[in-house]
């Protein structure tokens, strides 16, 4: 496979959407069901592959993201970590991506910012996350799902204690800059993102196009104040998929496939690179993403 880094800076991206919604459609709900699945069913994952490889996102993400051994007990599957990071990575291959991405989400444990033992304890969920993907073929870490910048610190140091391969990292954001979880904002988050060594600064958030743009223009003006070059990407997230709704509205801008077309042409006006749709999104609106921005190089901005 190409070599992701080589195309940083350089042509749009669309990122494969979440599976876990077309996964949930054949009844298999729970984290836990989806790595049973992988595991004992791999044709079903493999299903829901077909439908988002036809989309063409040039970047894949792997069906689960619960590496950290907390997450591995959570799902129900300790002890079973290097036969899932296995499995992921083969039910991927089989559709030859141009791009392969390990997506590893918050390990979930209690975080301490003043305490040491905390901040390691967290720190080295992440390591060990990372360590399962030792001398396996992929082209980077998707860090995502992160709602605070200490959860986010821990994770990079995690991966750059074992590994050198890229990094996309992204945080939930709400439209106002402010992160999710109401703790911390969106440039403190790239602050983290460039100072432990992420490749690509990303957010996700349900907020409208106007809005997104907001959030790359003041990621763009947090890189520039860091002397960093990091890329941007963006994840918009559909609430639902209503094709009664007549037009966006604030609590549902992305109803439809079709509103990824003004959305995308907005954001790589300011900069961003990488594409994605999450939430309800089905392959239709990785589709839309793909095929407005096909051929075209990352816009400069001015």
């Amino acid at each position: 496979m190409a070599d992701l880094a080589l195309r940083f800076g350089k042509d749009m991206l669309v990122v494969s959407s979440p599976i876990q919604e077309v996964l949930r459609r054949a009844g298999i709900e729970s984290a836990r069901d989806q790595a049973l699945a992988l595991l004992v069913e791999p044709e079903t994952i493999e299903e829901a592959y077909r439908m988002e490889t036809v989309a063409g996102p040039q970047c894949m993400v792997t069906p689960v993201a619960d590496f950290t051994p907390a997450r591995l007990v959570a799902v129900g599957a300790e002890g079973k970590g290097e036969a899932l990071a296995e499995a992921a990575l083969a039910v991927m291959a089989e559709f030859k991506p141009q791009h392969t991405l390990v997506e590893i989400a918050p390990c979930g444990l209690p975080l301490d910012p003043d305490s040491k033992a905390s901040l390691v304890e967290n720190r080295d969920q992440y390591a060990r996350a990372a360590q399962l993907f030792d001398g396996r073929a992929f082209d980077a870490f998707f860090l995502s799902g992160f709602t605070t910048a200490d959860d986010l610190k821990c994770a990079l140091m995690g991966l750059r204690k074992v590994t050198d391969a890229p990094i996309i990292a992204s945080v939930d954001v709400q439209g106002d800059g402010v992160l999710t979880s109401g703790r911390g904002t969106w440039r403190e988050a790239v602050e983290v993102m460039v100072e432990y060594g992420a490749a690509v600064a990303g957010f996700s958030t349900l907020a409208a196009p106007s809005q997104a743009r907001s959030l790359a223009d003041t990621a763009r003006e947090a890189l520039e104040a860091r002397g960093a070059d990091l890329c941007l990407a963006a994840t918009l997230q559909v609430f639902q998929r209503d094709a009664k709704q007549q037009g966006p509205t604030a609590e549902n801008p992305y109803y439809s496939p079709d509103t990824m077309m003004p959305a995308a042409l907005e954001l790589r006006a300011a900069g961003v690179q990488f594409l994605r749709a999450a939430g309800q999104a089905t392959p239709a609106y990785t589709g839309v993403l793909a095929a407005t921005v096909a051929g075209l190089d990352v816009a400069p901005v001015l």
